[in-house]
This record gives structure tokens, C-alpha cells and sequence, in this order.
């Protein structure tokens, strides 16, 4: 049976569909990763935000017992400083999911890319076994005609001889 011509095409497109694999696997890795990082900044965020309502209560606590204006004064300042690093925590924590909507896209296209190059290699796998029916119909088809043309020489042998034993008894009688 001849080889199969598109044997290369399809050694291709089974490389591409094993890299297009490991692209999404990779991928995944890394939005896994962003994710844990968004977690851990929200995490900050959160601490952040928790330290910033306990000293907004001990700021009120102490202006209900009259405390100094001058202590007062100072949690307020204290405070602005808690809500700068609230503020940039939080700023922190957008951009990590900016990240992760990236990540996020990136894997949703190597899974497209993995399903086109999946399609690929079915394709090219249905056409190799198209074709090696189609090659097998001809093999057979090849084996019919080599047998009926044994079969029309040997017909035509038995034919010969029968009219040669034929003229054969005629001479004789």
C-alpha cells in the first residue's frame, strides 16, 4: 500500500496540538499564581481596612470621654496615614485583578487554540482513515482485475488445449 501523502501534515499538527497542551497548561499556572496573589492583597487590604475601623472606634471612644484635643489630633493624623495604606492597598489590589482578567483571557485563548488544533489532528485522523479505505478498495479492486486476468489466461489455456485435442481427434479419425 503507498504511503500516506499527508503523513507530515499530520505529524505537524499532532506537535501543534501537544505544544497548544502545554501552552494552556502554563497558562493555567500562571492565572493559579495571580490569583494567589490577588488573594494575599486582598487579604492585606482586609487587615488594613479592619486596623483602620478599630482606630476610627478608639478615636471615638476617646472623644466621648473628652479626651486631650491634642491626642485627639494625633489619632486623626494616624488615621490619615491608615487610609493612605488603605488607599494604596486597595489600588494594589485593582491592579492584581487587572492581572487576573488578563491571565483569565489568556487561557480562554489557549483553549481555543487547543480545541482548533484538536479539530485539526480529527480531521487529518478521519481523512487517513478515508483514505486507507479508499487505498484498500483500490488494493482489492487491483487484486480483482490480476484475477480475472489469471482467470481469462487460464480459460483461454483450457480453450486452446480443449481445441487442440479437439483437432487433435479429428486428424486422428
Amino acid at each position: 500500500m503507498p504511503r500516506y501523502p499527508l503523513k507530515q501534515l499530520a505529524e505537524i499538527k499532532q506537535k501543534n496540538l501537544e505544544t497548544a497542551e502545554i501552552n494552556l497548561r502554563d497558562k493555567k499556572r500562571f492565572l493559579e499564581q495571580e490569583q494567589t496573589s490577588l488573594t494575599k492583597k486582598e487579604k492585606e487590604r482586609d487587615q488594613v481596612k479592619e486596623h483602620r475601623i478599630d482606630k476610627l472606634q478608639q478615636l471615638r471612644d476617646h472623644m466621648d470621654e473628652g479626651a486631650v484635643p491634642h491626642k485627639v489630633e494625633q489619632m486623626k493624623q494616624y488615621l490619615k496615614l491608615v487610609d493612605e495604606k488603605l488607599a494604596v492597598k486597595q489600588r494594589a489590589v485593582v491592579e492584581q485583578k487587572k492581572k487576573v482578567t488578563l491571565a483569565e483571557e489568556e487561557v480562554d485563548k489557549a483553549r481555543r487554540e487547543l480545541i482548533e488544533c484538536q479539530q485539526d489532528v480529527e480531521k487529518m485522523r478521519l481523512h487517513r482513515k478515508e483514505w486507507d479505505r479508499d487505498m484498500h478498495l483500490i488494493e482489492e479492486q487491483k487484486e480483482g482485475v490480476e484475477m480475472d486476468e489469471i482467470g481469462s489466461a487460464g480459460h483461454e489455456r483450457k480453450k486452446t488445449a480443449t481445441s487442440r485435442q479437439k483437432n487433435k481427434k479429428k486428424k486422428s479419425q
